[in-house]
Order: C-alpha cells, then sequence, then structure tokens
C-alpha cells in the first residue's frame, strides 16, 4: 500500500512539473507502481494474503468466544 501512495505522489509530481521530480525519468517514477504490483503478486504466491486473513478471522472469532464468555460470567479461556 506505501508503494502505491508512493507511486501516485510522485505521477503527481511528475505531471505538476514539481521539484526535482519533474527531471527524473518516467521510468523511475513509475518504479513503485511495478514494485507493488511484484510485491501482492509474492505475497498472494507465497500464501502471506491468506495466512494474514486467517489470522484475522481466528482473532475475531476469539474475542467473540471471549465476549460471550463473560457474558456468562466465565473467566476467559487460558491459552494453551
Amino acid at each position: 500500500m506505501y508503494l502505491l501512495v508512493l507511486g501516485i505522489v510522485l505521477l503527481l509530481l511528475k505531471y505538476l512539473e514539481i521539484g526535482p521530480v519533474a527531471v527524473w525519468s518516467w521510468w523511475t517514477v513509475l518504479a513503485p507502481f511495478a514494485l507493488a504490483a511484484a510485491w501482492w503478486a509474492w505475497a498472494d504466491y507465497s500464501g502471506y494474503t491468506k495466512r494474514k486473513a486467517v489470522e484475522a478471522e481466528e482473532a475475531r472469532k476469539k474475542r467473540r468466544i471471549d465476549k460471550h464468555r463473560d457474558n456468562m460470567g466465565l473467566p476467559p479461556k487460558k491459552p494453551r
């Protein structure tokens, strides 16, 4: 996400010809977009995206269970 934001900022600076970015090569300005695409491809290929989604789902599930246990007056379950 940071690379995408950086790419958009550099693109705007180049297009509007602001600061030293105005004289940079277009390849340099567009490089963050290529790096972002490479990052997303690697994250999907390696399973990083899926692993983070599963971790978020497990955390949400644990919070929901702890909330219900608290509502029933039971102490939270201790991790093993």
